[in-house]
């Protein structure tokens, strides 16, 4: 950026995170009739750009990358292709199966997203969203070229905490019909040892049975705190009204700029 004024960089005063950083790029983005989103891995192909911007050509708002084939470990194409089917049973929003931020989008819908004040970001949610028309192109995803990923198991789950519960109720749906069919069971089995209790009068004593309801009952509930919890945390987030990021410096047009 400081040798070629075509370049325009910006400097976040922290990692901030992936999402965000994507965000930042979106809002500083100069481009006046589309925006590719690509990380700088190498493991998207840049050449790609030109079947994007056909498709733009086209009449197409969002052209997205699908990946049809990816160069990682086989526990993590596990975890991803099991992800994103999960994805799609537990939200609202029809988010593409398999396609990440690789992508091209129409000058609108980039602002549109970047008026959305959202503090978990989830940007392939976010362009799902926001509508008009959209289609994805198959691709082959090659290893890193370079360095080591960012993305640690950790932040992985983040991010997929951020695309089911951003974008849908349906957990929230779930936990409802869980105390239902754990009341119904419970309903049962209560039947069931009052008719032994009856017509037998062998209902076994001690706390076998007292030890296996509590701790099914207790999992149940522990399991929908978390689940309300999650929704919560993101009510709590976005009340504090902070900005996404912050800016330390940026390099426009050759020259070094502070904020």
């Amino acid at each position: 950026a400081l040798e070629d004024e075509t370049f325009y960089g910006v400097f976040l005063s922290r990692n901030f995170g992936h999402q965000i950083a994507i965000s930042a790029g979106m809002v500083y983005a100069r481009g006046t009739e589309a925006v590719m989103l690509m990380d700088g891995d190498l493991q998207d192909p840049p050449e790609l750009v030109i079947d994007f911007y056909e498709k733009l050509k086209q009449g197409y708002d969002v052209v997205y990358a699908v990946r049809r084939a990816r160069k990682e470990a086989a526990w993590k194409k596990t975890g991803y292709w099991l992800y994103y089917r999960m994805q799609r049973m537990l939200t609202t929003s029809d988010i593409p199966l398999d396609s990440g931020d690789f992508s091209m989008m129409s000058r609108r819908v980039v602002d549109h997203i970047n008026d959305m004040p959202e503090q978990s970001r989830f940007v392939r949610g976010l362009r799902s969203w926001v509508g008009y028309k959209q289609i994805g192109i198959e691709y082959k995803r090659d290893s890193r070229s370079a360095g080591e990923t960012k993305y640690s198991l950790k932040r992985l789950f983040k991010l997929a905490y951020d695309g089911i519960f951003n974008f849908g109720n349906i957990p929230l749906k779930l936990i409802t019909r869980l105390g239902l069919y754990t009341i119904l069971l419970s309903l049962i089995y209560i039947t069931v040892l009052v008719v032994k209790k009856i017509l037998y009068d062998n209902v076994p004593e001690g706390y076998t049975t007292i030890i296996i309801a509590l701790a099914l009952f207790s999992g149940v509930q522990l399991i929908c705190l978390g689940v309300i919890g999650e929704y919560v945390a993101r009510i709590f987030d976005q009340s504090k009204g902070r900005p996404l990021f912050v800016v330390n410096r940026r390099i426009i047009n050759g020259e070094e700029k502070i904020g």
